[in-house]
C-alpha cells in the first residue's frame, strides 16, 4: 500500500476517534449536562475536566499520527536511497 494513502487511512481511523469522543461530549451536554456539573478534582466542574481532556487526546492523537507517519516515510526514505545506491554503482559499473 502506498505510504500516502496508508497515511490517509490511518489519519481517517484517528479523526473517527476523536469525532466519536467529541460527539460522546456534545451529546452529554446536551441532554445530561448535570452530570458535568459535578465539582471534580480542584474544584472545577467536569465539564472543563471533559474539555481539557479533549484537548490533550486531540495533541496525544495528532503525535501518534505524526510518528507512525514519519515511521512509514523514514522506511520508504531508506528503501529508496538503497535504491539510489544500486542505481549508482550499476552506472559506475557499466
Amino acid at each position: 500500500m502506498p505510504t500516502n494513502r496508508s497515511n490517509r487511512r490511518i489519519g481517517l481511523v484517528l479523526f473517527t476517534l476523536y469525532l466519536l469522543l467529541y460527539g460522546g461530549f456534545v451529546l452529554l451536554m446536551a441532554f445530561d449536562a448535570e452530570q458535568l456539573q459535578v465539582m471534580g478534582p480542584g474544584r472545577v466542574n467536569m465539564a472543563v475536566w471533559s474539555g481539557f481532556s479533549l484537548i490533550v487526546v486531540a495533541l496525544i492523537l495528532s503525535l501518534v499520527y505524526g510518528w507512525v507517519c514519519r515511521s512509514d516515510g523514514h522506511a520508504e526514505a531508506a528503501g529508496s536511497a538503497e535504491a539510489h545506491e544500486d542505481v549508482v554503482s550499476q552506472e559506475d559499473g557499466a
